[in-house]
């Protein structure tokens, strides 16, 4: 197998993005890593998650060989790509909220963008608005409890429609909303339950294809399987974790290995 592209969330929420990469490059050979034993990031220190992120990607490009590592998690992308590409020799591909494509798709102007606590009040989120949704109304609406739902949903375990019922009331006070933004990976594993407890018909938009559109510029043109390759490797800070390889043998890849020891959580 060739080297694959490397895909990194704090839990299972690139599996979204993985979603995305298969979408548009079926031949693609992939690998995945999550640092869910520090999960949830949102609740972290900068600092501490900055020098955390690093030491997790940089121990998983070693070890899956990776020709480019996607950044699949928004608060990962606004504190560390800028240190991940110092230190590692292969491409980084990161991760933004869809707003400028959510701007363009709207017909009222009215948007709203459901997303983490740390990615709803991240100045990066404010110059993203301003830049390329200046002419609409943004509403941000935090949605943090979305992405257990999705850890569990992919787990195996039932999702409670009280929870996602309760984070998408506040879309209901928002006249003429037409468009949301899944603002968070984890969200768009959520998609069709999310709809169906929406209080309205909107448009749903996550940065899934325009991640996968930019892996694909810079790897090129990856030929398509003629058989199988099996499951793909996979790593977590707690490898262990009820329900998670579960998880990602429903994406295909193999049950988690055991990141480095240096990157397990301290408490």
């Amino acid at each position: 197998m060739s080297r694959p592209v490397l895909v990194f969330d704090s839990g299972v929420g690139g599996l979204s993005v993985v979603t995305a990469l298969r979408q548009q490059v079926p031949g693609l050979p992939l690998a995945y890593v999550c640092d869910n034993a520090a999960l949830p990031y949102g609740t972290k220190p900068d600092s501490w998650l900055l020098r955390r992120i690093v030491d997790v990607c940089v121990a998983a490009v070693a070890a899956s060989d990776a020709r480019v590592l996607v950044v699949a998690c928004n608060t990962a992308s606004t504190l560390a790509l800028e240190a991940l590409r110092e230190r590692l020799a292969i491409p980084v591909v990161g991760t933004v909220p869809a707003i400028k494509p959510a701007a363009q798709l709207s017909r009222t102007g009215v948007i709203a963008l459901l997303a983490t606590t740390a990615t709803v009040t991240r100045p990066y989120t404010d110059r993203l608005i301003e830049e390329f949704a200046g002419h609409c109304t943004v509403a941000r609406v935090a949605a943090d409890p979305l992405v257990a739902q999705a850890e569990r949903w992919l787990a195996g375990e039932p999702l409670d429609a009280r929870v996602l019922a309760e984070c998408l009331a506040p879309l209901a006070a928002i006249a003429r909303l037409d468009t949301v933004v899944l603002g968070c990976t984890h969200f768009p594993l959520l998609r069709e339950s999310l709809a169906a407890v929406a209080p309205g018909p909107v448009h749903w938009i996550d940065s899934g294809d325009a991640i996968a559109r930019r892996v694909v510029q810079v790897v090129g043109e990856v030929p398509l399987p003629t058989v199988s390759s099996g499951a793909f490797l996979s790593w977590a800070t707690a490898p262990d974790n009820p329900g998670l390889a579960r998880a990602f043998s429903g994406f295909g890849f193999q049950p988690p290995g055991k990141i480095s020891e240096k990157c397990v959580v301290n408490s």
